[in-house]
């Protein structure tokens, strides 16, 4: 996949959507009877990038003050969503050592990951800080889990609601109407190309959590550094 021209179709499509009134809203996000969970494998970027996401937040909440905004604690990128979220899913006899065991395997020859965060882009319901992977170690990383889950008999969704390439983070969502979609779309192009910095992965997080990764519903099952394997 060419990220670039994945984000700038993103952008165009969720531009025109937000312009004319017609993305979508997530109603479930204050629905404290929400109970929608899973397990998930993800990276997050260091403090410096994360306070640099806040400051174009900050710019964000000046037009959108009613939105749900991500915290730092919050702020991830998908590595893979092992088993996406469901209702009711609970850790309850979850053989969390066996799930380990093969991300440590698939993990094997995987040196180094590094992602650049330039610009940001939209959804029909959020905004996005785009990834950029300097390599493939990612993909190739993502790949190997997909054929070791695929070869065990642990239960397993990856990919049920797409197959995932980008490297992503979702930093605001859509809980209320927009106040003003215009200057909302505004700030965001005026930051299309932005440099959040470039960090390299030094671990690589294994959690039990519920749809939008909030750090109060999140358990963190196993932490794999990328320099022992």
């Amino acid at each position: 996949m060419n990220l670039s021209q994945h984000y700038n179709t993103l952008f165009k499509t969720s531009s025109e959507l937000i312009l004319s009134e017609t993305y979508s809203i997530d109603s479930k996000i204050r629905d404290d009877s929400d109970k929608r969970f899973g397990i998930t494998l993800l990276i997050r970027p260091n403090d410096e990038i994360k306070n640099n996401i806040q400051a174009f937040l900050k710019e964000i909440k000046k037009a959108e003050p009613e939105q749900y905004y991500y915290s730092n604690a919050d702020i991830h990128i998908t590595v893979l969503s092992i088993i996406s979220c469901t209702e009711g899913f609970t850790l309850n006899q979850f053989p969390t050592s066996e799930y380990i065991e093969i991300i440590e395997k698939s993990l094997v020859d995987i040196n180094e990951i590094e992602i650049e965060y330039r610009g940001v882009t939209l959804s029909p319901s959020a905004i996005m800080v785009q990834g950029f992977p300097s390599d493939d170690s990612l993909n190739i990383f993502r790949n190997k889990l997909r054929e070791n889950f695929k070869k065990s008999s642990l239960p397993q969704s990856m990919d049920s609601r797409y197959t995932l390439t980008a490297a992503h983070s979702t930093i605001m969502r859509f809980q209320n109407k927009l106040q003003n979609p215009k200057k909302l779309v505004e700030i965001v192009e005026k930051f299309r190309n932005h440099n959040f910095g470039k960090f390299t992965v030094d671990k690589i997080e294994l959690v039990f959590n519920d749809w939008y990764q909030r750090e109060k519903n999140t358990v963190n099952m196993c932490d794999l550094y990328l320099k022992y394997f």
